[in-house]
């Protein structure tokens, strides 16, 4: 594995240049060879939504991928599995299903016959079609997260997992730091083979699901998924340190030792930096005292930021409640589309933010109320 991470500048979802683009990103970080190749292409779909709200991979990079691949002589599967994943779920809100249909590609249903992966510690279930194909190419979004700050190419290969044993790790790694380590465990156990990432519109604010559309105007790519999403953090103004996947990657040392060893090749890299990009504000545990405290006294708790309902967007889908780990979510008897959060039972994953559709769940202080 390289350490090459190639950036280029992009404007447009137009697909000529973008597949332009992506020969040349390609190449110049030496993608491996595609030639008689089985590929399975994983975009970025958290939910299906329309391609403006940039809640997952843009259907013309999507396609101009597929393209370029079947162009280079590979064969094409592709898939992934969304926040709140039912069985025969495609994407076709999000133009991705009739990218597959236009291309001759099939879709696959990560849900059927799951198989299980070896981590680090203990196993996880995952799509058995990443042991029927040769090479894995990832399309991450350039987006914020609540929970860990910044979702690249490290976070995208979560989408592997079907179905709700996502959201059930959450349960398991209660914090940002320890499912960030959950996240660096999984790409150790399955390393994508290339990654580019959709960063031409990317979202700030409250990602990945609740955020805004901000123009960063990018196309990046790498074999190397750490090398990757510092660059691509550090163009949306983040300190790459503070994502705390970058560094528990670096920590380990599998793809990088220091960030001095990435091999940049793109447009002067502060010249790319969005100041004005709205990111999630970041917090540390690094007051031993202060997290004893707040372990301990639940009333503390209220100052962190939470899911706060906003009832009267709420259209009653029950997507959070589906998705919740802990339980924590339940509908009011007696109030219509009215949620009651159990704050002694929400562990601050923030799920319940990524699946709402309806803008009805913000993250955010609030002391008192629900």
């Amino acid at each position: 594995m390289n350490n090459i991470v190639t950036v280029r500048s992009c404007k447009e979802y137009d697909f000529q240049k973008v597949y332009q683009l992506i020969s040349d990103i390609y190449q110049t970080c030496k993608g491996p060879e595609l030639k008689n190749k089985k590929v399975l292409i994983k975009p970025n779909v958290l939910s299906d939504d329309l391609p403006e709200k940039c809640i997952s991979t843009h259907p013309v990079v999507f396609e101009a991928m597929i393209r370029f691949l079947q162009d280079n002589g590979a064969t094409i599967v592709a898939g992934d599995s969304p926040a709140v994943h039912l069985r025969g779920f495609r994407p076709v809100k999000s133009g991705l299903s009739q990218v597959c249909e236009k291309t001759g590609i099939t879709w696959i249903d990560f849900t059927t016959k799951p198989s299980n992966l070896t981590l680090r510690n203990g196993k996880i279930r995952i799509a058995s079609v990443i042991n029927e194909v040769d090479l894995i190419v990832s399309l991450p979004k350039l987006k914020n997260h609540d929970l860990v700050y910044f979702t690249g190419a490290l976070k995208n290969t979560l989408g592997l997992v079907p179905g709700f044993a996502k959201a059930k790790q959450h349960a398991v790694h209660q914090n940002k730091e320890s499912f960030s380590r959950f996240l660096v465990d999984l790409n150790e156990a399955v390393t994508p083979h290339f990654f580019l990432m959709d960063g031409i519109i990317g979202m700030e604010g409250h990602g990945p699901g609740q955020g805004t559309p901000f123009r960063t105007e990018v196309l990046l790519g790498s074999v190397n998924p750490l090398a990757l999403d510092i660059i691509a953090s550090t163009i949306a103004g983040y300190n790459p340190n503070d994502i705390p996947t970058n560094r528990t990657g670096l920590e380990r040392g599998i793809w990088l030792k220091s960030a001095d060893e990435i091999n940049y090749n793109g447009p002067v890299l502060n010249s790319l930096i969005r100041k004005d990009f709205k990111r999630i504000h970041v917090t540390g545990d690094t007051n031993i005292s202060l997290k004893f405290l707040k372990d301990r006294i639940r009333f503390l708790r209220k100052f962190e930021r939470r899911p706060v309902f906003i009832h009267g967007n709420c259209a009653g889908c029950k997507k959070c409640i589906k998705i919740c780990p802990r339980n924590a979510i339940t509908m009011d008897r007696d109030i219509k589309n009215y949620v009651v959060l159990t704050d002694r039972k929400c562990i601050r994953c923030f799920c319940c933010s990524e699946v709402c559709k309806f803008d009805a769940v913000k993250i955010k202080v609030k002391v008192f109320g629900t």
